[in-house]
């Protein structure tokens, strides 16, 4: 049996704009603003104290995003488009800022962990942007994005590729 925190009452005088938005605010288990404000207090604190594991920070970190995921649905369904390449952009970004905010640095050792999964992350997106590079046009708002941006990456492939031939050879 776990025992409930003891619960205290705060009162507060708040600006108007500041009330209707807690108002309309969509929070996720909460439906009154007493019950926004203990989750909203609650997930500060947590923020705070670094208490944030990789997948509340993550969870966190896509409620963040969720206008903007929630815009784009919205002109998906409206529109008939989808940009696979910005859904997995800003997924790369939720992803690293969770891994960023639920990072502990106290070692090398997790320097280092914290270093190799925010690489393999960025080699993970760009490895996705490449597939998208692959077909003629990619499946995004604006189809030529990827090839646009993606000569430089290729010059240094290229180039990263024939040193090690050299090595190699």
């Amino acid at each position: 049996m776990s025992i409930s925190p003891t619960m205290e009452p705060l009162s507060a005088r708040i600006p108007s704009d500041l009330y209707l938005w807690l108002a309309q605010l969509q929070v996720e288990g909460a439906t009154t603003n007493s019950d926004k404000l203990r989750v909203l207090l609650s997930q500060l604190k947590r923020q705070h104290d670094g208490a944030f594991d990789f997948v509340t920070a993550l969870a966190w970190c896509r409620d963040l995003a969720a206008r903007l995921r929630d815009a784009l649905a919205t002109l998906d369904n409206s529109a008939g488009q989808h940009s696979e390449v910005l859904a997995q952009s800003i997924e790369h970004v939720c992803h690293a800022m969770a891994l960023v905010v639920s990072a502990e640095a106290g070692s090398i050792e997790q320097a280092r962990q914290l270093e190799d999964a925010l690489v393999r992350r960025s080699f993970a997106l760009n490895e996705a942007l490449l597939r998208q590079a692959m077909t003629p046009g990619a499946a995004a708002f604006d189809p030529a994005v990827v090839s646009r941006h993606m000569a430089t990456t290729l010059q240094l492939a290229t180039a990263i590729d024939t040193l090690k031939g050299a090595r190699n050879g």
